[in-house]
């Protein structure tokens, strides 16, 4: 076996000890079983930052229990926010009365693991006058420039220094309502919009907003704590400032990321894999292609279920923001297209170094093709951007084991189904990246029938 380390031009972070676990796994049988997804990741670690916004004790359930939201945690900890577990499994409590400014070491010992403490500014400014942000951490998928933010900030009326130590930022008049245009829906800025101009003086407009489900549930939550926030046509969003927030009692919308991952699972393994508290709602567009490619899925009141209907069959994706094919849903299915009997193309139009991933798939016998550049195709109906890729899988290849080393997060997890599609036994290192987004993963793999043992 052969150890392969992503590029560093083009994937995505450098191993660290930090990580955790090895995993010894024995592919070659299919999974099958049940699994339940909890909030999505990208709600609740936003919705917890909310909290600092409430005058009143918040509460937050379906908490899963991932390291992203232990970081979160610790960070309002670190605030002088008060939370603590509720009897309800998943459920967390939040009061922020006690808030205060933290210094940078404490902010620093956390934001290497995340990229959440950018979006602590609007509430920090409107609750202390001032936000400290440290570098940023989290996978690297790309450049993710934080220069959207800064230009939001700015316009409320915000005044940012940068320092050795990182971005000092000040409001020493207030905040107040803004126009804002964002050149690509981006979804950090657009929660960075709402959390800052929820309690701004007078309107904020934004305009090029993300839509994604998280982000709608973000709203619902800031409209139970008291804003004003309305959605127009066309990517606008308009939202009141108010003077007082109270705190919210919310159940976080479930983790479509995680539903989708479990769907692959199922189609490059030749499973059946019932994933509880999956929704077609805010998945329409990942089961078309899932069912384009091959996939069946029965939709159920608390559910759907997703094996195979057949062969693989190739198909053409292009990545978009929301209502388009998510890039977190990429990765963990081109495990799967490397398995269809034909040629697949899937068009990377949201990071550019999220292919990476792919030169671990090859040494293990997948033939993908990445351009760096992107292709033009007479079908392509999302527009091209300079930092596009693409990859071409031609399948089917069988797989076989390799020694591997989680790149990021969701290319963590298509390591892994990767091994347990292959024939013979792979060893996948730094695993612990995978438990920033899903919870319980090992014992969701056990359950389900994967044959792996826990390396050191």
């Amino acid at each position: 076996m052969s150890t392969v380390v992503p590029d560093a031009g083009r994937a995505t972070t450098e191993p660290t000890a930090e990580t955790g676990d090895v995993l010894a796994i024995r592919g070659g049988r299919p999974l099958s079983g049940r699994v339940e997804v909890k909030g999505a990741k990208n709600l609740v670690t936003k919705a917890m930052v909310a909290a600092l916004l409430g005058e009143t004790t918040s509460t937050l359930r379906d908490v899963p229990d991932i390291s992203d939201v232990q970081v979160v945690r610790s960070l309002l900890e670190v605030h002088g926010v008060r939370v603590w577990d509720g009897d309800e499994e998943g459920t967390l409590h939040f009061d922020p009365s006690g808030a205060v400014a933290a210094h940078f070491e404490e902010i620093d010992a956390y934001a290497g693991a995340s990229r959440i403490p950018i979006l602590f500014c609007g509430p920090l400014l409107h609750l202390l006058g001032q936000a400290l942000i440290p570098d940023l951490g989290g996978c690297r998928i790309g450049d993710r420039p934080i220069n959207f933010h800064m230009d939001a900030l700015r316009a409320f009326g915000a005044v940012v220094d940068k320092s050795y130590e990182g971005i000092r930022i000040t409001a020493p008049d207030g905040l107040h309502g803004a126009k804002i245009e964002l050149p690509y829906p981006s979804v950090g800025a657009t929660e960075q919009v709402l959390l800052t101009a929820v309690k701004a003086k007078g309107v904020t407009e934004l305009r090029g907003a993300a839509i994604e489900p998280e982000i709608m549930d973000l709203i619902a939550v800031l409209q139970k704590m008291g804003a004003i926030i309305s959605y127009e046509p066309n990517r606008v969003i308009l939202i009141e400032g108010v003077d007082r927030l109270e705190g919210y009692d919310h159940r976080a919308i479930f983790d479509r990321n995680e539903a989708a991952s479990w769907a692959c699972a199922a189609l490059a393994t030749d499973g059946n894999i019932f994933v509880q508290g999956a929704k077609q709602q805010d998945m329409l567009t990942f089961l078309n292609v899932f069912r384009k490619a091959g996939g069946w899925f029965d939709v159920r009141e608390d559910g759907i279920r997703f094996r195979r209907g057949g062969d693989i069959k190739p198909v053409m994706v292009e990545t978009d923001v929301h209502p388009g094919f998510m890039t977190d849903w990429q990765q963990p299915l081109i495990v799967a297209l490397t398995q269809a009997h034909g040629t697949s193309t899937v068009h990377e139009t949201v990071y550019e170094n999220r292919l990476g991933f792919t030169q671990a798939l090859n040494q293990m016998g997948a033939d993908i093709v990445v351009h760096p550049h992107g292709i033009d195709t007479p079908d392509r109906r999302v527009p091209r951007r300079s930092l596009e890729q693409a990859a071409v899988i031609n399948g089917p290849t069988p797989l076989h084991g390799a020694d591997v080393v989680v790149p990021d997060l969701r290319g963590g997890y298509s390591y892994v189904i990767a091994a347990l599609t292959a024939e013979g036994e792979s060893v996948v290192r730094n695993i612990g990246i995978i438990r920033r987004g899903y919870e319980k993963f090992l014992a969701k793999l056990e359950a389900l029938g994967a044959d792996f043992d826990v390396i050191g």
